[in-house]
Parts: structure tokens; C-alpha cells; sequence
């Protein structure tokens, strides 16, 4: 049984991972809130952006879940927001995969990470997420030529996914309804879509992928009707 460490895997996407890798498989779990628990989970609270991470003796896969969502006008951003986006989005997954590279060269790793489809796509009110989420996209593609025949490293650029990381986007029908219309599939994500996706890139099934930055998005990148 293969044992997968998930950041951040307490709510939203993180969840939904967790929830569908630990039925096959071992799952250590690192965020501030403890998930439920389970025979095949262990738990560790911590805050990766400023606590010292837990020793582990083998991980298999590592998926990075933890994000942010700081939409405000480009005048309205402080140097701050820039700063705590790039901590979250970025550093810290840095920090992960730095603490744990041994553990991942040892067992020809799969390491998945999250862009956005605001790394795709020209959107307002985007500007501190979209360069946090495209400096992970430069990270993949790099350390997934670095560690060739080593580590696998892909990353997920989902559209709007219905989470708690998302709820003042989805308040109310209309917001919902608008977010739907925007889509060619006329949908926005459910957080078991893109899990499905991340354990994908996890299994042996996809040994032949890497260094792939992966839209599930509804159609809003690359089809308009």
C-alpha cells in the first residue's frame, strides 16, 4: 500500500483527495485542522508557512493543496497581499518539497501542485494570485526537468471549484448562476473533479506525465461559443 502526504487536506480539494486516495491507500495528512479520522490516516497539525514540518519515514506521492483566493483591484493590493499569496501558494509547497526530496527521490515520487486557469487567462482582480500560481507553474515545469526519471511533478490549474475557499464567490443563486454562464460547459467544478484528477496524476497510471500544467476548467480556456 502506497502511502501519499497531503497538504493541506482538511477541506475544499484537500479533502476530497484525502477522501478518495484512503480507501488504497496509506494517507498523511498535514494542515491546521484535523480531518476525520480513519483507519489509513495519519494526522499532523501544522502550519507549513511557518512551523517545522514532521519527520516522515516514506511517502509515494505529495500533493500540495493549500491556495488563496485575494481578488482585488490592482490599486487596492498592498506589497503585504503580494507577500502572503506568494507564502502560501509558493513558498511553502518549496518548503514541503525541500523537506521531503529524499523520501520522494527514494520511491520515484509523484508530486502534484495547484495553478489556476487566472495563470491560462487574463482576468481582473487577479493580479497577486495569478503571479503566485504562475510562479508555481515555472516551479513544475523546472523541477520536473531537474528530476527526470526521479520525481513526477505536475500541476492542476482548476477553474472555480465549489469550496469554503470559494464560498464569497458562490453566495448566492446569481453569483452561482453568472460563474455558470461564464463556462462553455455552463458549470463551475465540484471539488471530487479535480481530486479525481490529482489522484490520477498520482498513480502508476501516468508514469509518462510530467512536467504538464493541466487545465480542468469547464471550457473557459480554450473553447468560446
Amino acid at each position: 500500500m502506497k502511502t501519499v502526504l497531503v497538504v493541506g487536506g482538511s477541506s475544499g480539494i484537500g479533502k476530497a483527495i484525502v477522501e478518495d486516495l484512503i480507501v488504497s491507500h496509506k494517507v498523511i495528512n498535514i494542515s491546521r485542522t484535523k480531518p476525520e479520522e480513519h483507519l489509513n490516516l495519519t494526522h499532523y497539525s501544522c502550519d507549513v508557512t511557518k512551523d517545522e514540518l514532521p519527520v516522515l519515514d516514506e511517502i509515494d506521492g505529495l500533493v500540495y493543496c493549500p491556495g488563496s483566493i485575494n481578488l482585488k483591484s490592482f490599486s487596492r493590493l498592498k506589497i503585504e497581499d503580494f507577500t502572503e499569496d506568494f507564502n502560501i501558494n509558493v513558498l511553502g509547497a518549496i518548503k514541503v518539497i525541500k523537506a521531503y526530496e529524499k523520501l520522494l527521490l527514494k520511491n520515484n515520487g509523484s508530486v502534484v501542485l495547484f495553478s489556476t486557469v487566472a495563470s491560462f487567462l487574463g482576468m481582473p482582480f487577479h493580479a497577486s494570485i495569478a503571479t503566485s500560481k504562475s510562479a508555481i507553474e515555472g516551479l513544475t515545469k523546472s523541477l520536473a526537468a531537474e528530476y527526470a526519471t526521479k520525481i513526477r511533478f505536475n500541476a492542476i490549474a482548476p477553474t472555480v471549484t465549489d469550496t469554503p475557499l470559494a464560498a464569497r464567490l458562490l453566495r448566492n443563486e446569481k453569483q452561482k448562476e453568472s460563474l455558470e454562464n461564464r463556462h462553455p460547459l455552463k458549470k463551475y467544478l465540484k471539488p471530487e473533479e479535480v481530486a479525481s484528477l490529482a489522484c490520477y496524476l498520482l498513480s502508476d497510471k501516468t508514469t509518462s506525465i510530467t512536467g504538464q500544467i493541466i487545465p480542468i476548467d469547464a471550457g473557459i480556456v480554450s473553447v468560446k461559443i
